[in-house]
């Protein structure tokens, strides 16, 4: 059996729930699977109808370990705690018909347990780092930021260094896993997260043009989280002063009331804040005339969004709010699609987005397809689960 420990799974409409669903389907075509998940929680606010998605080739089972949905320390901490101990508790009673485990879970102590727990039983064990922490939650700390990081690290070098095999998202991700962790270069697997590409294909090809009547569109799309630094999104764009123009705000999160008092207060502005179910992302994102992404400072060295390839598929050009030497900055570079500022610089932003407004539409349809054109090489479905694939497999046959 390949036990499968996910913190995310359908019907929550985020990157790595979609993942382990992909991976686990196409899995169990040779291989037993079992995945066990929490019950679905992200993004904070979203209603969940539907239950957990399980096509009958897996088995899924739901553990009632404490969630947290909103992001707070102490409840994120309890959260991960409590993930890991009934994984735990799960390894025991099973450790025997176990293979591999796969290990998609919350940072750092449900990481920590169930690798420890893998050694233990002499399991191999394939982790995967979608953010690196603790300097991930590190740059958002005010104070004790040294004390913290110290306690933390020793945490992670632990997990990294006993698992089997480590899966990463960058280039430059895994170049500072591997100097900061000690760990074997040829230990660590770029596997970029990926995008169904084949959605935003078919959405094309049913006669979409990607032309719409609506004013000059910018839009963000994702989960509205602090650390998505939205408000800086609604600040550039009221410094812009466009009358022109409006501002979407897709998704849901913890800070979506927030903002949408934020943006009250911003007049004669047009900000707008739509619904974002995930079927609908290619032809949501088609209503943009300009994508962007945004992260706090210091956060894009530590993490690459799973949106920009979304972005990129949606043939939109995107702008970036990110250090000039992260992986998202280098490959909307490398893939000529869009523009980078530095994070939290709403006068850069808004000097940019009214730059866009300029820009001849023959001009952003070129520099979307560019970015369409980079994502199919780098961020296709079927290439990138079939490397993931391929790598547990060779983990659960050592």
């Amino acid at each position: 059996m390949i036990l499968f420990a996910s913190a995310h799974f359908p019907p929550e409409p985020v990157t790595a729930a979609n993942l382990c669903h992909d991976l686990a389907t196409v899995m169990s075509a040779k291989w037993q699977v079992t995945v066990i998940t929490p019950r679905p929680s992200r993004p904070f606010g979203f209603t969940f109808k539907d239950g957990p998605k399980n096509n009958g080739r897996f088995e899924h089972q739901v553990l009632d370990s404490y969630t947290c949905p909103k992001s707070t320390l102490l409840g994120r901490m309890r959260e991960s705690y409590s993930f890991g101990k009934h994984v735990v508790q799960y390894i025991s009673k099973n450790h025997n018909r176990v293979k591999c485990i796969y290990v998609l879970a919350w940072p750092l102590l449900a990481q920590f347990l169930i690798v420890r727990a893998a050694r233990k039983y002499a399991i191999p064990s394939v982790t995967h780092i979608m953010d690196i922490y603790p300097e991930s939650l590190i740059s958002r700390l005010s104070i004790l930021k040294r004390i913290s990081y110290s306690l933390l690290l020793p945490l992670d070098k632990f997990i990294l260094q006993n698992s089997s095999r480590v899966i990463t998202i960058s280039s430059g991700m895994k170049a500072m896993l591997v100097k900061s962790r000690m760990l074997n270069d040829q230990n660590v697997e770029i596997i970029p997260n990926w995008q169904n590409d084949q959605g935003f294909i078919d959405y094309y090809q049913s006669g979409h043009t990607g032309h719409h009547n609506s004013p000059f569109t910018f839009m963000f799309l994702g989960s509205l989280s602090a650390a998505a630094a939205i408000e800086v999104i609604i600040s550039a764009y009221t410094l812009c002063g466009l009358k022109e123009a409006r501002l979407v705000i897709a998704g849901n999160g913890s800070e979506k009331e927030r903002l949408i008092a934020m943006a009250k207060t911003c007049k004669n502005q047009s900000i707008e804040f739509w619904e974002a179910p995930l079927n609908n992302v290619p032809e949501i994102q088609d209503q943009a005339d300009v994508l962007i992404l945004s992260l706090r400072k210091n956060t894009s060295h530590y993490a690459m969004p799973s949106k920009l390839p979304a972005y990129m598929f949606s043939k939109k050009p995107v702008i970036a709010c990110a250090e000039g030497e992260s992986d998202i900055a280098q490959a909307i570079l490398q893939a000529n699609c869009g523009w980078v500022v530095p994070p939290e610089d709403k006068e850069s932003l808004a000097q940019i987005m009214t730059e866009c407004i300029s820009v001849a539409k023959q001009e952003l349809q070129t520099l979307g397809e560019n970015g369409f054109v980079y994502a199919m090489e780098n961020y296709a479905r079927d290439k990138n689960l079939n490397k993931l694939i391929a790598l547990i497999k060779q983990a659960a046959e050592v």
